[in-house]
């Protein structure tokens, strides 16, 4: 079992930005991924990125490319997304998984945090 809990989401003006983190508890990552997905109220999920936990490699949706920066750290067990140049598009609860694959397909991941709120302001 793994126990995924994020924070650091909040109220930010266009422009600005916010880390996200997301710790993890229970067992190790080593063989896992992590990703971020968001969603806003009657609206599809949406894949932001994703890690592979023990290489490093990462990919990210187009929507935030060369914006958010998907990272972990292996001695902590916690993964982060950096926000960069935040716009109000980007207003929606941000979750993290956890699952063998860094899929953009949510259903391959096992476990999921409650989310956190990140609110963009024009």
């Amino acid at each position: 079992q793994v126990q995924l809990v994020e924070s650091g989401g909040g109220l930010v003006q266009a422009g600005g930005s916010l880390r996200l983190s997301c710790a993890a508890s229970g067992r190790t990552l080593s063989s896992s991924a992590m990703a971020w997905f968001r969603q806003v109220p009657g609206k599809a999920r949406e894949f932001v990125a994703a890690i592979y936990w023990s290489e490093g490699r990462t990919y990210h949706a187009d929507s935030v490319k060369g914006r958010f920066t998907i990272s972990r750290d292996n001695a902590k067990n916690i993964g982060y997304l950096q926000m960069d140049s935040l716009k109000p598009e980007d207003t929606a609860l941000y979750y993290c998984a956890a699952g063998p694959r860094g899929t953009i397909d949510g259903d391959w991941y096992e476990y999921w945090g409650q989310g956190t709120q990140v609110t963009v302001s024009s």
